[in-house]
């Protein structure tokens, strides 16, 4: 899906109010998350690269939101990609 903000995709399709972004920066793929009951979450956190986010789940010991499951590489890999076929 996109929209004014770029593309994104629901990292849990049972919540709608958090939409996680994506875009390619150097190569590499960024996440971005937004929410609409918290839209200062927005401007508070930046793009942050997948390489990031994979050490952030090579830590995740369970007490919060998975970084393996919110932040889908082959999901925003897809997005990308279907996104360049689209223009």
């Amino acid at each position: 899906m996109k929209d004014e903000r770029g593309l994104y995709y629901y990292p849990n399709p049972l919540n709608k109010n958090y939409r996680m972004y994506v875009h390619e920066s150097g190569g590499e793929i960024c996440f971005r998350m937004w929410n609409s009951e918290e839209p200062d979450l927005w401007k508070e956190h930046e793009w942050v690269p997948y390489g990031a986010i994979k050490k952030a789940a090579e830590m995740y010991q369970g007490n919060a939101v998975d970084p393996g499951q919110a932040y889908d590489i082959e999901l925003a890999r897809a997005l990308l990609k279907e996104d360049k076929m689209s223009v």
